[in-house]
């Protein structure tokens, strides 16, 4: 079967497949794994498939529907999100007049509002693959009868039907992502070196945080790691393919959650050689084992990615967060700083019953540490997740629609206002506090004296250009 992929744009520098969709305040473009993931799924099972990366290449809608039209394809994939739904639906209705295909959409934004994807498709939607959809897809492009896939909603005469879920599947059964139908300098990011490539370690998170869509919807409650030598196979395979890549981005939320998984990447990296060929960051939490950071640093690793979130023990509950504090968080960036990684600290600000000084608690929190970069965002509110039901339960939700979900300028937006903090408050206390962050003179020094080569020069520049051009469009509104 011929089968057409396609990652849509949504307007300029649009991230459609980040755990925030919508135009990142770093300007940062997130590589479709995935998807890529099910392409290759598609491959391995004898189909001919096209990716059509359009979000990253801030692709013009009709610029993707020339290519799909002279590809011809039977069915047509798309990953649909929150805030760009109804864009999805109309191109998806596009392509699907001129190609005469049926069309499948997948993500998290289907899995958790499935019929009413459909409703609101009026026909242009043929199937909802919810979840982890690789082997759904298989399934659906192998003409397997409609009743018998699993994790699969569709239309027909008489209604929408929703099939049972499907189980987990097994991680080692996946093939590495088709790397090969893009490219990675499609994929800026100011904090990894550049080019690089994501590998996902495992899938599945053994946390609960209330505002977290992918165990929610995708991909459950219990953490499935991969075999080490699949993880050091894949890392292998991405510099055979791109020798020119100069970092890997282990994307998994929860890499160093299991400390024999991460003991046995850690020595198959090193007996292999390759922390000396290329460098890799990771994900991290802050209750990770201490001992564990040696060992990531001498097996190659660079950057922590970390999620401090808040700068209260009170919100970090508020949200679910497990057996975290703030003070395992300060140990944890010390630990991390005198090893010397780089470490980027990620933030919110508006959790259930967040404050104008517990706000004010986490900006404090995060420049009190030894963090290198940081982002603060408005505490995510998506459809199928725990704390979505809660805020509009409790009229805490401003959204009435999906197209509610970001700026007219395609900006994150504060969904959540309470009596006590409004969004508009929330709103300016993550520029402040991104403000106070960056424009120190300590830590301008601190980045400033980082640079090592010109690589980081370059991506130095291309955040401080994100910043300016966040800003002043916040100024020029």
């Amino acid at each position: 079967m011929k089968i057409a992929i396609l990652n849509p744009s949504f307007g300029k520098n649009f991230v459609r497949v980040a755990r925030w969709a919508a135009r990142s305040r770093g300007r940062v473009q997130r590589h479709p794994e995935y998807l890529l993931i099910a392409a290759q799924v598609l491959l391995d099972a004898g189909h001919e498939v096209i990716f059509v990366e359009a979000a990253a290449r801030n692709m013009p809608p009709e610029e993707s529907f020339v290519i799909i039209r002279d590809f011809k394809p039977e069915l047509l994939v798309i990953h649909a999100t929150t805030p760009s739904i109804y864009a999805d639906i109309e191109q998806a209705r596009v392509i699907r007049a001129q190609n005469n295909c049926r069309v499948v959409f997948v993500g998290q934004h289907v899995s958790a509002e499935p019929v009413n994807t459909l409703e609101i498709a009026r026909g242009t939607v043929d199937f909802i693959l919810r979840g982890e959809y690789d082997h759904s897809l298989r399934e659906l492009a192998n003409k397997l009868p409609s009743a018998e896939i699993k994790g699969m909603t569709w239309q027909q005469d008489q209604g929408i039907i929703t099939n049972p879920d499907r189980a987990p599947l097994d991680v080692n059964e996946l093939p590495f992502p088709a790397w090969q139908l893009i490219k990675p300098e499609w994929y800026p990011d100011a904090g990894k070196k550049y080019p690089f490539l994501t590998l996902l370690t495992g899938r599945g998170c053994n946390n609960a945080c209330s505002f977290c869509r992918d165990p929610q919807l995708m991909y459950g409650y219990r953490l499935r790691n991969r075999h080490a030598d699949a993880v050091v196979n894949e890392m292998e395979f991405d510099l055979r393919l791109y020798p020119g890549i100069r970092e890997i981005m282990f994307e998994t939320d929860t890499f160093a959650a299991d400390a024999e998984h991460v003991t046995a990447v850690c020595n198959e990296i090193m007996r292999r050689g390759l922390h000396k060929k290329i460098s890799w960051s990771c994900n991290m939490r802050i209750n990770t084992d201490l001992a564990l950071l040696p060992l990531m640093k001498k097996a190659g690793c660079r950057m922590l990615m970390v999620g401090y979130e808040f700068g209260t023990d009170e919100t970090l509950r508020a949200v679910r967060k497990g057996n975290v504090n703030v003070a395992m968080g300060r140990r944890f960036s010390q630990r991390a700083h005198e090893l010397g990684f780089t470490l980027h600290g990620c933030f919110m600000i508006g959790a259930p019953g967040e404050t104008h000084a517990s706000a004010r608690a986490t900006i404090d929190y995060a420049k009190a540490m030894p963090l290198d970069t940081i982002q603060i965002t408005g505490i995510a509110t998506y459809p199928g997740t725990h704390l979505y039901t809660w805020a509009k339960d409790n009229g805490y939700l401003l959204a009435k629609d999906w197209t509610d979900w970001l700026t007219a300028e395609g900006e994150q937006k504060t969904l959540l206002s309470y009596p006590q903090l409004s969004n508009k408050e929330i709103d300016a206390l993550i520029d402040t506090g991104l403000k106070e962050f960056y424009l120190r003179p300590l830590q301008m020094w601190r980045m400033l004296i980082s640079i090592r080569s010109v690589g980081d020069l370059l991506r130095k520049l291309y955040g401080f250009g994100a910043f300016v051009d966040y800003f002043w469009k916040k100024f020029r509104r």
